[in-house]
């Protein structure tokens, strides 16, 4: 997970101290913790062991490999003069400070939010294009892949564990079924979710869904711990099932969450399976009862007044904007149109983006992010990349909304018929998420994308990647 400027990770003393020091060691130690990632993995992605990658956290090896340094600058996300690099595209900063994005600009990975949405027209210098498609294209292969075999990136997360879940309705508990063994697991699938660790969040889902459930079955008094934890892992198995495309599985897991919701859950948790339950009608093509399920869930959130409302509101926004997506998606754009306003409307209300205790991530940029989606889903390639260029990445809050960003751009370019801008977009996604740009949508516009092979330098070997070619 790729830190943005504003983690607190930078404000720390520990942080700070490390920068006054100079020490580019315990900066990537610290940015690596923040990260959630291992030394192994930072090694992976980088192309070297974890035990070099110890030595040259601890000091004990001397930081001088230029591409390493570059490599873990990418991967992290730290500022390049904290590592004794050039910055790029920046003056570098006093010592001591991170830089910051301007207030509302886009950027990409460390890039100027230009290299996407920069003009196609004839002005653009067409060696500069060529020449900036193959920096991201070798940048995004080297840094993110690790050196893995160009078929890796589009291996398919396996659901065969969740599978015998649904079927047997058994399952090996992750350990004993304590309140805090419970609510780490529920956790943890937040994490590996928001950073599209789909795979490993695809193994470990069975025996958490498992641990929640021995939880209401050992201990009487956390039966409404258990029904909450229950519904919320299956509500993200199913938001899982459905970014993998497997819609049969993402109906059930979706029932199965609204059920373990209504036998003991809170409101909150109840809406939100509700949510899931409109997201597996959608993906089977019932627009209208999808819609009408997420709307009439918010109006009862709406209604109700035992849970705070900050939480409240976040839930109910992400309701209408559920609903106005799928209106759009039916073709009905006054339904749409109305359904996003209100969400608009309910942001307001809550004033800011935030994530409240419990409920997921909504805002004003969790509107503009369906503002685009809805606007590309109704032919309005243009409105939608105006909509795209008011969004600040940076305060996206998982990997997996910033991908999901970028893939849309991509989406609404390839719409309007801008080849090398969707193909930058989708670098850009596949850098903040590569295991995000397995879909299938990706497949099919880097399938479209082959025909500029010409003029897009390394498009092939990224259709590879995403499994376009196989």
């Amino acid at each position: 997970m790729a830190l943005h400027d504003t983690h607190p990770i930078w404000h720390t003393p520990e942080m700070r101290e490390a920068i006054t020091r100079g020490e580019a060691g315990a900066v990537v130690r610290l940015a690596r913790r923040a990260a959630e990632l291992t030394q192994a993995q930072l090694g992976t992605a980088t192309g070297y062991t974890a035990a070099s990658i110890s030595r040259m956290e601890r000091g004990k090896q001397p930081m001088r490999d230029m591409q390493l340094l570059q490599r873990i600058a990418d991967v992290l996300n730290i500022p390049p003069q904290l590592l004794g690099l050039a910055a790029r595209h920046a003056t570098p900063p006093a010592t001591g400070t991170v830089p910051r994005p301007a207030p509302g600009g886009t950027r990409v990975a460390g890039r100027d939010a230009r290299d996407v949405f920069g003009d196609e027209g004839e002005g653009e210098d067409p060696v500069r294009r060529r020449n900036l498609l193959a920096g991201l294209a070798a940048t995004t292969t080297g840094t993110l892949l690790g050196g893995a075999s160009a078929g890796a990136a589009s291996a398919r997360p396996a659901l065969t564990g969740l599978e015998d879940l649904l079927l047997h309705r058994g399952g090996t508990p992750a350990g004993e079924p304590t309140r805090a063994a419970v609510t780490a697991a529920v956790d943890a699938s937040r994490r590996d979710f928001g950073t599209c660790r789909y795979d490993t969040l695809a193994r470990a889902l069975p025996s958490r869904i498992a641990l929640a459930q021995a939880l209401g079955r050992e201990h009487a008094d956390a039966q409404a711990q258990s029904a909450t934890a229950v519904a919320e892992l299956y509500s993200i198995a199913t938001r899982l099932c459905i970014k993998l495309g497997e819609d049969g599985l993402a109906a059930v897991t979706a029932d199965r969450a609204l059920t373990a919701a209504l036998s003991g859950a809170d409101a909150l948790t109840v809406a939100e399976a509700h949510r899931m339950v409109s997201s597996s009608w959608r993906r089977q093509g019932h627009y209208a009862r999808a819609t009408d399920v997420a709307v009439t869930a918010a109006q009862h959130l709406a209604a109700d007044r035992t849970t705070p409302e900050p939480q409240r509101l976040s839930v109910q926004g992400n309701l209408y904007v559920t609903a106005a997506y799928t209106a759009a998606k039916q073709g009905d754009r006054h339904t749409a149109h109305t359904l996003i306003t209100e969400a608009e409307a309910t942001a307001r209300q809550l004033g800011q983006d935030q994530s409240p205790a419990g409920t997921a991530f909504f805002g004003p940029s969790q509107v503009l992010l369906h503002q685009i989606s809805i606007s590309h889903l109704l032919g309005d390639a243009g409105t939608a990349i105006d909509h795209a260029r008011h969004v600040n990445t940076a305060q996206l809050p998982t990997a997996e909304r910033r991908a999901r960003y970028w893939i849309d751009v991509a989406r609404s370019f390839d719409q309007w018929n801008k080849p090398g801008n969707c193909y930058r977009a989708l670098l850009a996604a596949e850098e903040a998420a590569p295991q995000e740009v397995r879909r299938g949508a990706v497949r099919t516009m880097a399938g479209g994308l082959l025909r500029h092979d010409r003029t897009l330098p390394g498009v092939r070997s990224f259709a590879h990647r995403v499994g376009a070619l196989t």
